[in-house]
């Protein structure tokens, strides 16, 4: 019997879904380009597009373009030919990281993804809701101006904010001016766990508070509550704990944060790639209903205090040592499964980008070209998403200019 060798570089299409947070209709950067490719999905003007994934989870699968077989059941059958060693040996020999478009209108929950260890005791206790015993760091790289609240402020913005009178309940007994991060972890649980009457009243008392006695690193949050509140309503412990507690950031396109495991953070406006270690394990706290909400003892328990300050949250782009011409960066997290590749082609330019020794999927963010890639030659139009199997070289070429972001192991 013939044994078929699988195709080293193939085109997928993404899977959009509906979280109520997506931007609306054709506003959805998401489904735009879920549209471009996956000539089943129309946009209907009325319903949210939040994010599409571009993955094998399951839960909204990639598939090949020309079949619809989904690329976990084709990964499946060919695990060295398109996963390659490396991932087989040392990263559960399956595609180890997951990413997406997202296009977001108003904020996400307020959340943090449990580190391994929390990851696999949730998943073997409550299977339905935490679906795979993995961690989830991840990356966000801003496609438009991206609005974020992630990691902690510095605690000399922190505590003069707690001098305000009606904020002092929350700092606990015998606290001296020196906060730890034991004080900031027993001040968000304190915040989370507050009466909704509490909520509403600290938030028309920052409201009311100037701005200059608030402080310049803090002057922007009475801008921020009515704005929040107009989306989660006004008895959201989300508000108080992103606005008092959190970095607000404002990102550029080609921007880009990490978040490590176990790191809080609350997506507010904007669209961007992101991607995250293989899961789709949460904790909510905020900014979203009640009944979605976890353990507030479980969340503040969890919380990691790596960044305290919003520039330990950025992750700068370098040039990327595959690049053979130079106009391709790399964002390195600290983490195994993967780096995130960022081309910008002009019009007429091309970039070569060396093999990997794992999986490569790739999706063009805007523009059009051309992929030489295992001897073969791939159109590529914006939404283009591809899938490049270890060992292979590619080169991307250019006539009108073209973006591209490729994660590669």
């Amino acid at each position: 019997m013939a044994v078929t060798t699988p195709e080293r570089v193939f085109q997928l299409t993404g899977s959009c879904n509906n979280y109520p947070w997506g931007k609306k209709g054709k506003e959805s950067l998401a489904a735009q380009l879920c549209a471009k490719t996956d000539k089943s999905f129309q946009i209907k003007d009325d319903e949210f597009y939040s994010e599409m994934w571009f993955g094998d989870y399951p839960d909204f699968p990639a598939k090949k373009f020309d079949t619809g077989e989904p690329l976990k059941d084709i990964l499946e059958k060919n695990k060295e030919t398109l996963l390659g060693k490396k991932v087989i040996e040392n990263l559960d020999g399956q595609l180890p990281y997951l990413p997406k478009i997202l296009s977001i209108a108003k904020a996400l929950p307020l959340q943090i993804h449990p580190n391994k260890e929390l990851a696999t005791k949730l998943h073997k206790k409550d299977p339905q809701n935490f679906t795979d015993p993995n961690h989830k760091p991840e990356i966000a790289v801003a496609l438009s101006k991206f609005e974020v609240f992630a990691g902690w402020k510095p605690l000399s913005d922190i505590v003069p904010l707690f001098q305000l009178p009606f904020l002092r309940q929350f700092v606990p007994p015998g606290t001296t001016d020196t906060w730890t991060d034991a004080t900031l972890r027993d001040i968000t649980k304190s915040l989370l766990k507050a009466e909704e009457g509490s909520i509403q009243n600290i938030a028309q008392s920052l409201l009311k508070t100037p701005k200059e006695e608030l402080g310049p690193k803090n002057d922007y949050i009475p801008d921020l509550i009515p704005r929040l509140q107009d989306q989660y309503g006004p008895k959201d412990p989300g508000t108080l704990v992103a606005l008092l507690c959190m970095n607000y950031m404002v990102l550029q396109p080609g921007d880009s944060i990490y978040i490590p495991a176990d790191g809080i953070h609350a997506y507010l406006s904007g669209d961007i790639v992101e991607c995250m270690a293989r899961s789709n394990n949460v904790l909510n706290a905020g900014f979203c209903p009640p009944a979605d909400r976890n353990s507030y003892d479980l969340f503040a328990e969890t919380l990691t205090f790596q960044g305290h300050t919003a520039a330990d949250m950025l992750l700068p782009s370098n040039k990327s040592e595959k690049s053979k011409e130079g106009r391709t960066v790399v964002y390195k997290p600290p983490m195994s499964e993967f780096d995130m590749l960022k081309a910008d082609l002009g019009a007429g330019e091309s970039d070569e980008i060396a093999p990997s020794d794992g999986p490569s999927v790739l999706i063009v963010t805007s523009g059009e070209g051309a992929m030489l890639a295992d001897g073969k030659t791939f159109d590529l139009k914006e939404g283009s998403i591809f899938f490049v199997a270890p060992e292979i070289a590619v080169v991307w070429k250019t006539d009108k200019g073209m973006q591209i972001h490729m994660a590669v192991v």
